[in-house]
């Protein structure tokens, strides 16, 4: 039987129990507790938390989401720590953290792999229960051969199959996307630890939808895609930007046709303008962001907007959307990876 600690928030009092093996985070959102996060890999900051009483195991002293000036004070990242010993914790909540579905731990079992680049492939993963999310949210995937799980979006709907797709770029040096890449084999067995993630789809609004992503952050906005050609009614006809250095980066598989979806529009968008010309692309030329005025008709606040990809390309399309257009921040949705 698993160990257990008492995590108790501040202010109006708060008690749940945290495994010794889980982190502060995910235990206060297996319980249905609305704390403050996004990446849940220690790089955005937004579940950092001052230590008042306790102990805790720091699993990423050299995380980016919080600097060593606030380590000194006491602050700490919920994402990243694990108890030691009874807690008191003051951590910012709300009800926007809370998802439909509690994340929990279940096992899984590699079933396809299929090649959409020459650096990203689409894993194709089974369970013997529903695959409960909301489109767009991520899960955190592990396997006995590597020291650390990493997160990866869904690229698929939820669905009572069990069936979980994830589009995943190989990173130089990435320990677990070699391993994913050249090692494991069909059959293999692993964890996915889901869902999490605050940037999914939002049915509350009947906005029209536009997706802008780049590289691997196909596989959120391409989730959320899907959901939204299931109800088209509501949402209309959904537009999709895809942002890639070359056109050997743009996503092809006769299994995953992207350019002749009838359901979304798909929009590829290469930057690399020596590359373009060398190989004969024929498509549009330059930066994602450039092009989101140039493809949508009419105001651009009559939009519902989701973003995943490099950092800077989310940077330059918020910019865009919120200091040039004004578009309120409500009605842009990403999570911070980095």
């Amino acid at each position: 039987m698993t160990d257990k600690h008492k995590i108790t928030l501040s202010g109006p009092e708060v008690k749940f129990d945290c495994a010794t093996d889980d982190t502060i985070l995910r235990a206060g959102l297996r319980v249905g507790l609305g704390l403050a996060y996004e990446c849940n890999v220690g790089a955005c900051g937004s579940c950092k938390f001052d230590l008042i009483e306790g102990e805790v195991e720091d699993l990423f002293p050299g995380a980016t989401g919080i600097r060593p000036k606030e380590r000194e004070k006491g602050k700490r990242l919920a994402c990243q720590c694990r108890p030691l010993s009874d807690c008191k914790i003051k951590i910012r909540t709300g009800d926007e953290f809370v998802s439909k579905y509690r994340p929990q731990p279940r096992s899984a079992r590699l079933a396809k792999k299929i090649k959409l680049t020459h650096d990203m492939v689409e894993f194709t993963f089974e369970t013997d229960v529903p695959a409960e999310f909301i489109n767009g949210q991520y899960a955190m995937l592990s396997c006995d051969a590597m020291p650390q799980q990493r997160a990866y979006s869904m690229s698929n709907s939820p669905n009572s199959k069990g069936v979980w797709q994830f589009i995943i770029r190989k990173v130089p040096g990435g320990m677990f996307t070699q391993y994913l890449f050249e090692n494991a084999m069909i059959g293999d067995q692993f964890m996915i630890d889901a869902p999490y993630g605050i940037a999914h789809l939002n049915t509350a609004s009947d906005r029209q939808i536009v997706g802008i992503a780049g590289g691997s952050g196909l596989a959120p906005v391409l989730s959320i895609m899907q959901g939204a050609t299931e109800k088209r009614e509501k949402f209309g006809k959904p537009v999709m930007l895809y942002g890639a250095r070359t056109s050997r980066d743009i996503p092809s598989h006769p299994e995953i046709d992207f350019y002749n979806n009838r359901e979304f529009e798909f929009t590829p968008i290469v930057s690399d303008r020596e590359s373009a010309a060398v190989n004969g692309w024929s498509g549009d030329v330059g930066f994602v962001h450039e092009f989101i005025e140039r493809k949508l008709h009419g105001a651009l606040n009559e939009y519902e907007f989701y973003l995943a990809g490099p950092p800077p390309m989310i940077e330059a399309a918020v910019r865009l959307l919120m200091v040039e257009h004004k578009i309120p921040s409500n009605q842009i949705h990403f999570d911070r990876f980095f």
